[in-house]
C-alpha cells in the first residue's frame, strides 16, 4: 500500500466514525494520561503517521521502547512464527523462548554462575520484585532502603515508594515505609547513610531519565558499588530506560569499570514494543532471596514476549547497533553543541538517550512546537528536551531535528513575548 493510499484510508476512517478519535478517547478512557497529543495510526522505521495522515519523525521511540523502530521485519517474523506454536502458557510450565532469553540476558549482563532471571511485564513490576528482594535481604536487622533524589522507578505502590517526586507520591500515601532519599553524586551523604550498617539496598538509575537524562558520575557509581559491598548492602540498578543498548552499551553501568550490581531491572527496549520486563539477580546468594511462591506473575516471560525479545537482542548484535548507537548519539550531541545557541546549555546522556538542557523553562512549549513541525520529542522537566529514538535512526535523520531546533526555539520565545 502506498503512502498516498494510506493517507486517504486513514482520513476516511477518521471521518466515517462520526466522532473524532480524540473525543472518543476522552469519553472512553480514565484520564490518567491527560489529553493525547495525536492519534497515531501506523509506523514504518523511524516514522509514524496520525489519523489525518501527517508524518512525524519519532525521536522518542515510545519513551525508549521501540528499539528497532516500527514494523521491523525481525519483530514481525518473531511474532508470526511464535504465534503459530504457542502464545501463552502458565508459569507451571517452561518454554524454549523463555529459557533462551534468560540465558541470553545472563550472558550479556556478564552475570556470574548461579545468577537468575525473573520475567515481568513492565519496568515497575521488575522494580516491585527488586523491592521484595531488598526486603528479604534486609529482614528485621536492615529496615532501611535508599534511593536517589530525582529518581523514578514506577507507579505501583512499592516502586512509587522509591520514586522521589512528591507529586507522584503524596496522593497515595502511606506508601511502603523505610525508604530514604539521598542526593545523587554525593559520596559523603552515601557513606554517612550506609555507616550504621542497617541498609538493605540502594536503588539507583545509572542515567536518571525522568530527572532530565542525568547520568550518575562514574566515580559516584563506583563508590556506590564499593560502599554497598563494604556494608553488606545490595546495589540494585534500574536500567529500565538506559538498558538494552540505549546508551551504546548493553547496559549503561557497563561503561564504568568495576561496577557489577547485585540486582538489575529491565523493560522498555527489551521487547522493542512488546510488553516485557526482567530482573536479573547476580550470583546464587541474591538469586536465593526469592523462593517458590514468594513472587509470581501470570504473563511474565510468556513465549510470545520472549520470542520478540530474543529477536530484538539478536538484531542488535547482528546489525552492530551498539557501535552505531555510540557513533550516532555522539554525533548528535556534538552537532547540537556546535549550534552554539545560548538558549541551549548542554547535551547530557549517552548513546541515543539524550537530554538537551535549555536556559529557560520552555521545554514543554518546545516539545509542542516540535510536534507541529513533525518531530516527536518530550519534556521530562521544564528545562529539558529528551530524545530516545529507535536505535536504527541515522545521523542524517537526527540532523533534521538539529537543523530545526534554533527555529523552534525562536517560535516558542516569540509566542511567549507576544503573550506577555
Amino acid at each position: 500500500m502506498s503512502e498516498e493510499q494510506s493517507t486517504v484510508d486513514l482520513d476516511a476512517a477518521a471521518a466515517s466514525d462520526g466522532h473524532s478519535y480524540g473525543r472518543r478517547y476522552t469519553e472512553a478512557m480514565i484520564p490518567v494520561f491527560g489529553t493525547p497529543q495525536r492519534v497515531l495510526m501506523r509506523g514504518e522505521g523511524v516514522h509514524v503517521w496520525d489519523d489525518h495522515g501527517t508524518q512525524y519523525l519519532d525521536l522518542l521511540g515510545g519513551i525508549a521502547v521501540n528499539t528497532l523502530g516500527h514494523r521491523h521485519p525481525a519483530i514481525l517474523s518473531a511474532l508470526a512464527k511464535q504465534a503459530e506454536d504457542l502464545v501463552h502458557v502458565s508459569n507451571f510450565f517452561a518454554t524454549a523462548p523463555q529459557i533462551e532469553l534468560a540465558e541470553t540476558l545472563l550472558r550479556l549482563a556478564c552475570a556470574p554462575e548461579g545468577s537468575g532471571v525473573f520475567f515481568a511485564n513492565s519496568g515497575t513490576e521488575a522494580n516491585e520484585a527488586a523491592f521484595k528482594i531488598a526486603r528479604r535481604h534486609g529482614g528485621a536487622d536492615r529496615p532501611r532502603i535508599l534511593a536517589l533524589t530525582d529518581s523514578f522507578h514506577g507507579r505501583t505502590m512499592g516502586a512509587l515508594a522509591l520514586t522521589s517526586k512528591e507529586a507522584y507520591r503524596v496522593p497515595f500515601e502511606p506508601l511502603p515505609g523505610g525508604v530514604e532519599f539521598l542526593p545523587a553524586n554525593d559520596e559523603d551523604a552515601l557513606a554517612a547513610a550506609l555507616a550504621p550498617g542497617d541498609v538493605a539496598a540502594v536503588f539507583a538509575e545509572p542515567i536518571q531519565g525522568e530527572a532530565g537524562v542525568r547520568p550518575l558520575d562514574p566515580t559516584y557509581l563506583q563508590a556506590l558499588r564499593l560502599l554497598t559491598r563494604e556494608h553488606g548492602t545490595l546495589l540494585i540498578l534500574d536500567e529500565v530506560q538506559s538498558g538494552i543498548a540505549r546508551s551504546g552499551h548493553w547496559f549503561a553501568h557497563q561503561a564504568t569499570d568495576g561496577v557489577v550490581p547485585d540486582v538489575m531491572t529491565l523493560a522498555k527496549g527489551l521487547g522493542g514494543g512488546f510488553p516485557i520486563g526482567a530482573l536479573i539477580a547476580f550470583g546464587p546468594e541474591v538469586r536465593a532471596l526469592l523462593s517458590a511462591g514468594q513472587h509470581g506473575t501470570t504473563f511474565g516471560g510468556n513465549p510470545l514476549g520472549a520470542a520478540v525479545a530474543l529477536a530484538v537482542l539478536g538484531t542488535i548484535t547482528e546489525d552492530g547497533l551498539l557501535d552505531h548507537v555510540r557513533e550516532v548519539g555522539d554525533r548528535f550531541a556534538e552537532s547540537v553543541s556546535a549550534l552554539a545557541d545560548p538558549r541551549i546549555t548542554e547535551v547530557r546522556g549517552a548513546g541515543l538517550l539524550r537530554g538537551i538542557g535549555l536556559s529557560e523553562p520552555i521545554a514543554p512549549q518546545v516539545a509542542a512546537a516540535s510536534l507541529e513541525a513533525g518531530f516527536i520529542v518530550n519534556a521530562p522537566n521544564p528545562s529539558t528536551i529528551r530524545i530516545a529514538p529507535p536505535l536504527i535512526i541515522t545521523a542524517e535523520e537526527l540532523g533534521t531535528f538539529t537543523a530545526a531546533l534554533p527555529g523552534l526555539l525562536d517560535t516558542v520565545l516569540a509566542n511567549a513575548t507576544e503573550g506577555a
